[in-house]
């Protein structure tokens, strides 16, 4: 049985700072206001960082790979008389490890 983990959502980093060779990364969520508000830190060995942001990385390509490869499933599918494409969507759930 695994153990449940927190969970955050965030719309993006408000900030990032190195101290004493740990990385700490603010995370944000959109108020009521629009304004970014802290939601949660990632905090990390400075040595860690690179892999860690490789693996980010690699993540976004598979993902853009996963919508290009949904995309071209569409289009293959779209009736050949079709005048416009509409957009791709993306796949509603996939998992990479």
């Amino acid at each position: 049985m695994t153990e449940r983990v927190p969970v955050l959502f965030c719309d993006g980093i408000i900030e990032a700072n190195v101290l004493n060779g740990v990385v700490r990364i603010t995370l944000g969520q959109a108020a009521s206001d629009g304004k970014p508000a802290p939601c949660g830190q990632i905090v990390l060995p400075l040595t860690q960082l690179p892999g860690t942001a490789n693996a980010m990385v690699a993540l976004v390509k598979q993902i853009q790979d996963k919508m290009k490869e949904a995309a071209e499933k569409q289009q293959g599918a779209a009736a050949p008389a079709s005048p416009a494409q509409p957009a791709a969507e993306m796949p509603s759930a996939f998992k990479f490890s």
